[in-house]
């Protein structure tokens, strides 16, 4: 575990033995990374590769190659379907952590028996393990690509094709690490809003930060993490029904300005843990830190729906209710959530109306 976090942090990860990484990868993660990234795209071609373009060192290309051309010929990558796997190459680092795409050419009527035809995009640095966490992301920067591959024989190479390959490591990766660093301690919003449905406005800033905090804010939702496909929905309506105003993240100002700013003590602990993550520019470790976030608020959910189904049919039940919500620091998350949840529920919902004023009551003392 990550035994360098802060105790709350520690007792949050402890709930779920879900953590991906070994203790040989957190040792590593610990310490200040310098990640050097690499990208290579190849023409694909009934059963041969041909080198367009490659960051990587020459004599580790041709190794590139051939783990290449293996995985091909077993069927092993798929079209549009990334690939994430550890390559042993002449680097550096000896083994890194490959990510590698199979984009397939759109068939044209003169060529109906194409298939196979088209590009494979490679992208390596870091482990496996934590290109893994990055997965989603990696698919659609590769996606976004392919307008920029029908160009005939790539004359865009030097003016868009190259630029955008090398940029993978800072658009796919890192956008959490900027969103850390733009606003430090006041990540804690940040996280609330997104376990709230709170609406995040970025105003006086630059289309990169303004998709940067998009993203995260959909990185730390819980949002078709439901077990109902109608919860998202529900809390929707119910955020728009509320008088609670967007929260505006204002970069006219160094660090920014937040205002309509929400949180509570479950959020504020995790601050530590994303500032040490964040000072070691370890992007790898704050994605981690961020599922576990998420799978603490999940596991926490989980227990008061739970609390509730019993609370109906035992007051002893609904007295654990109440204990658990003042203990959990999230309270007026998961009851929010749970809210929309149970929406049809008349039993439960006169449940979840005792633990809201009970919430109220602690408030006020």
């Amino acid at each position: 575990m990550f035994s360098s976090q802060t105790s709350s942090f520690q007792d949050s990860i402890d709930v779920e033995e879900k953590d991906e990484f070994d203790s040989e990868d957190i040792a590593g993660y610990s310490q200040k990374i310098q990640l050097d990234c690499y990208y290579t795209i190849y023409l694909y071609q009934g059963t041969s590769l041909t080198l367009i373009d490659s960051s990587l060192p020459s004599e580790a290309e041709p190794e590139l190659r051939t783990y290449i051309s293996r995985r091909l010929s077993k069927g092993a990558l798929l079209g549009g379907m990334g690939n994430i796997a550890t390559v042993d190459l002449s680097l550096p680092e000896q083994a890194v952590g490959c990510y590698c795409c199979l984009l397939e050419q759109e068939r044209s009527p003169e060529q109906p028996d194409a298939d196979g035809n088209g590009y494979v995009i490679c992208f390596m640095g870091g482990s496996e393990k934590g290109l893994n966490l990055f997965r989603l992301e990696l698919d659609k920067y590769v996606q976004g690509l392919q307008s920029s591959l029908q160009t005939p024989e790539l004359q865009n190479l030097e003016t868009e094709v190259r630029p955008y390959l090398s940029r993978w490591y800072e658009e796919s990766v890192m956008h959490i690490h900027r969103v850390v660093q733009l606003v430090q301690s006041n990540i804690s919003f940040l996280l609330h809003a997104a376990l709230s449905h709170t609406h995040v406005e970025v105003i006086n800033s630059d289309e990169r930060t303004k998709a940067d905090v998009s993203r995260f804010i959909k990185a730390a939702s819980l949002q078709g993490l439901s077990q109902q496909d109608t919860t998202t929905a529900s809390l929707c309506k119910a955020m728009s029904e509320d008088t609670q105003s967007d929260l505006t993240v204002d970069c006219s100002t160094s660090p920014p300005t937040l205002t309509n700013t929400v949180s509570n003590r479950f959020c504020d602990g995790w601050i530590q843990a994303f500032l040490n993550a964040a000072e070691r520019c370890n992007p790898f470790l704050l994605r981690q830190i961020l599922e576990n976030f998420k799978l603490k608020a999940i596991h926490d959910m989980n227990s008061l729906k739970r609390f509730v189904r019993q609370a109906e049919m035992s007051h002893y039940a609904l007295f654990r209710c109440c204990q658990f919500l003042r203990g959990c620091g999230n309270g007026d998350v998961l009851l929010q959530n749970v809210r929309a949840e149970h929406s049809d529920l008349p039993e439960a919902c006169n449940i979840i109306a005792v633990l809201d004023e009970f919430l109220g009551e602690q408030a006020e003392a």
